[in-house]
């Protein structure tokens, strides 16, 4: 494979200022973005340089360099390029030749007390640990951690990635060997939109086959820093993409399914598994044992990359009590207390002060209130940024040994390995702080089996190719886009298009003829489809202009062509909308208009088109299209996110009928205006006296263009309320009653604290409910719960969602289902000290047109 060097992309994005990042495209790729298929990371320290490439630590010694200092001189500049792509090509070669990958405990070294699997993981643990030596405990606190050739231990990778499908990101994938693409399904946002657990879950179980497949083929990893569950706060976000959207409800449901599915999978039906129709993996007497290890990112407060002169590097989310335990810290908890994930990564950014991956109060709170028993990596060089950026500590020294005693086990980078050994010989470290790090890197490890043998007479041996891009999958990757595509706007019933009244179809927009938008974090898709390819098969000829040069559209040069072919088409579908050069990782939007010149565009071929027009948007953060949704002459809008290698076809089978979109926003889409409000402000509640509106449907007091949960349907469904309680009664324990009147005395309404009720799960109550299809079309309904607190309590929110499903209801036919409600856990909310509160009298439940009065008492 031909590899060429983009010399526009260099220094193009830094994890911090002495750390630029070389990408490296193949043929395939001519962007700068976070896709590339390779990348080089070049850490400057004094006169030496250290160079990963594929798993490899390779160190050139160039006297000239220095720790600050960029490559300024443009002999030594290709003299480097030069040797690192000599190092690449050799380094594919070694790839290409490991069937599997190395594996500790092999003979001769298979006879040590930590090899040994009849003995638990705590005593085997310690057994490994035991016999290193500072050194080579310090060595384990990177992300590629270097190999131990006296006691047999590889060198191992804890980064690969896997947030909607195995992406190239992480350093611990790649696709030099038999395994050459993935199943890339639409980004988690658009997912996020189906509002469907079990293909939430379907969708983590079959990234997790392929990624242990991608292992034993010596492809990937066995620790993938997957889900982000941060919450959506603002539009401009240019992260937001890869998230659940804004409700910690959704996230929450989502990191758990994720996580269970990721981590444990079924073997019954996955193709050339040989599973011999076990219900599951891992057996009873396994205990805790894992597949494959997930990662729940990024704790906390994370939600900006660079607004004006603060990055995510340097900026200090203030954050109230309140706000931290109803909206930041809830997917989070629901991630690790019921997810039972094994991975938490804490974030660049501080907390009231404190840089996140130092703030041993926070850690602390996770293992000890949340019962995490997983390790804790830093985001990459968020160890650095402590000292660097925060400016948080006087030497790099003290950096490392605070993120260390504070609980941040590992660090993606090389900080603690170029500083810890300093800081223990200052005694800032202690050897007992090592072995703590060590015992939760170690135990996730013997948790996945990695010092079991050979993997490949594991128990997930038979995982491989014929495992990976299965037309399961693919089929699974176009069941998600079909179900999250959006229909925003519909006039007239102007879609479904029927096909024999279509004999031309003019598509114009950049985005259109683009190979797999699948956004940040993308693999190597199995087959690279463009939109524009999903609608031959539907439409005798197809014209296609791009009308802008890129999605920035800073020229009207194309618009020309695009006119053209709008003139002559029966029907005009314009593609608009954001890529990754608008919203992406370090990079978030200033602006909620379309970017440049493309609501021109829009307007033009609306105006000179025979028929009303198509607008289809991509990306993954909300646009203010207020113009289209008023103008007659744009009939329908339908937002597509980044819907991954299938969402040509699945959008194409909704313009023409085939397909009934059922999708729903998972976040609130603004007008222009909200652009005023400053993104560094983290308060969620609503400031009326200071003109501050509040963020995201639960307590955002001004008007949206969408409300969180819009989508329409080619069809119309109605809900019926089959039963409800009308009344709750809540006990609380004795001990406390004293404190609960006294809180009740200062209260105008009267509330109980949520630990004051003894036994939670005693109050669930359920909602039933029939959802009628009053059409001619079958189609998916998403039922949305919502709760309003009985009385104006200062801090509530405005309503919040309380339950959810999406249920499949064929034409004039009706559907029943059940939702779950937990009063303790979805009806309270925090208030200003942070505790879970419950209000008493007459909560009003909404669903669809339904209003149900329950009332809650003593």
């Amino acid at each position: 494979m031909r590899y060429q060097i983009i010399k526009n992309c260099i220094n193009q994005k830094f994890t911090h200022h002495t750390i630029p990042t070389f990408y490296v495209y193949t043929k395939n790729n001519s962007q700068c973005d976070y896709t590339a298929i390779n990348s080089f990371h070049f850490y400057y320290k004094n006169d030496s340089s250290l160079v990963q490439v594929n798993n490899s630590w390779i160190t050139l010694h160039l006297a000239s360099l220095h720790s600050n200092n960029m490559i300024k001189n443009s002999t030594i500049h290709f003299l480097f390029l030069f040797i690192l792509l000599n190092i690449l090509v050799f380094n594919v070669h070694l790839t290409k030749s490991k069937p599997y990958p190395k594996f500790p405990c092999h003979p001769p070294h298979h006879k040590y007390d930590f090899c040994n699997k009849k003995l638990s993981i705590p005593t085997r643990v310690n057994s490994l640990i035991s016999l290193l030596t500072i050194d080579e405990k310090i060595l384990h606190l990177s992300d590629n951690t270097s190999s131990i050739p006296r006691l047999g231990l590889p060198s191992y990778e804890w980064w690969s990635e896997s947030l909607h499908g195995i992406g190239t990101n992480g350093p611990g994938i790649n696709f030099d060997g038999p395994i050459r693409g993935s199943t890339s399904f639409p980004q988690v946002i658009l997912t996020a939109a189906t509002f469907n657990r079990s293909l939430w879950h379907s969708i983590a179980k079959a990234i997790a086959v392929e990624g242990r497949a991608m292992y034993n083929t010596g492809q990937s990893g066995l620790t993938f820093w997957a889900p982000n569950i941060n919450v959506f706060r603002d539009p401009r976000w240019g992260r937001g993409q890869e998230t659940p959207g804004e409700d910690p409800m959704v996230i929450s449901t989502y990191a758990i399914v994720y996580v269970k599915g990721f981590q444990e999978v079924d073997l019954k039906g996955v193709e050339g598994s040989g599973g011999g129709g076990k219900r599951r993996v891992l057996e009873e007497d396994d205990g805790d044992r894992l597949m494959l290890s997930a990662c729940c990112k990024h704790f906390t407060a994370y939600d900006l990359e660079k607004w004006g002169h603060v990055t995510r590097y340097n900026f200090n989310a203030v954050v109230t009590k309140q706000d931290m335990e109803d909206t930041f810290q809830a997917p989070f908890r629901s991630c690790i207390q019921q997810g039972k994930a094994s991975c938490l990564m804490c974030t660049y950014n501080s907390v009231n002060g404190v840089p996140a991956c130092a703030d041993k109060e926070l850690l602390d709170k996770v293992r000890t209130d949340w019962g995490f028993d997983g390790y804790i990596t830093s985001d990459c060089d968020a160890v650095a940024t402590i000292y660097e950026y925060h400016n948080y500590t006087k030497m790099p020294e003290d950096a490392v040994a605070i993120a260390l005693k504070a609980g941040t086990n590992i660090n993606c980078g090389t900080y603690m390995l170029r500083h810890m050994k300093s800081a223990f010989q200052q005694g800032s470290v202690l050897e007992q702080d090592l072995d703590r790090a060590l015992q939760y890197l170690f135990s996730v490890q013997f948790r996945l089996g990695l010092f079991d043998g050979n993997p490949a007479k594991g128990q997930f041996a038979k995982f491989g190719p014929q495992d990976v891009c299965t037309s399961k999958n693919l089929n699974l990757a176009l069941d998600a886009a079909r179900q999250g595509i959006v229909l925003l706007k519909n006039d007239k019933k102007f879609l479904p298009l029927n096909k024999r009244s279509v004999s031309t179809l003019a598509i114009v927009g950049p985005m259109a003829n683009v190979s797999s938008p699948g956004g940040t974090y993308t693999g190597v898709p199995c087959k690279f489809k463009r939109i524009l390819e999903g609608f031959y098969r539907h439409v005798n000829r197809t014209l296609h202009a791009a009308g802008c040069l890129d999605v920035g559209c800073n020229s009207t040069a194309g618009f020309q062509d695009a006119i053209s072919i709008a003139k002559e088409a029966d029907y005009v579908i314009v593609v608009a909308g954001l890529d990754l050069s608008q919203e992406r990782e370090d990079f978030d939007r200033y602006s909620l208009l379309l970017p440049g010149n493309q609501t021109n565009l829009v307007t033009t071929l609306a105006a000179i088109s025979k028929k009303p027009i198509i607008l289809v948007l991509t990306g993954g953060g909300p646009v203010d299209i207020s113009f289209a949704e008023k103008d007659p002459r744009i009939a329908s809008i339908l937002w597509v996110a980044y819907p991954g290698e299938t969402g040509g076809k699945a959008l194409s089978e909704i313009i023409f009928g085939y397909q009934n979109p059922g999708g729903k926003l998972p976040m609130t889409w603004y007008l222009e205006s909200f652009t005023k409000v400053p993104m560094t402000c983290m308060n969620m509640r609503a400031d009326p006296a200071n003109g501050y509106p509040g963020r995201t449907y639960r307590f955002y007091t001004g008007e949206p263009l969408y409300g969180f949960g819009h989508g329409l349907s080619f069809t119309s469904f109605s809900s019926r309320l089959l039963s409800a309680p009308k009344r709750l009664s809540l006990s609380l324990a004795k001990s406390n009653w004293k404190r609960s009147i006294l809180v009740q005395e200062h209260s105008r309404l009267g509330y109980i604290h949520v630990e004051e009720v003894p036994s939670c799960s005693l109050s669930q109550f359920f909602i039933h409910i029939s959802v009628s299809n009053d059409g001619d079309m079958d189609g998916s309904h998403v039922v949305l719960l919502f709760s309003r607190v009985p009385q104006n309590i200062h801090g509530a929110p405005q309503k919040q969602l309380v339950g959810f499903d999406r249920l499949h209801v064929p034409a004039r036919e009706s559907v029943e289902t059940s939702l779950l409600v937990d009063p303790c856990e979805f009806l309270s909310f925090a208030n200003d000290q942070g505790n879970r509160i419950l209000a008493l009298g007459e909560y009003t439940l909404v669903l669809d047109d339904i209003e149900h009065v329950v009332s809650i008492e003593m």
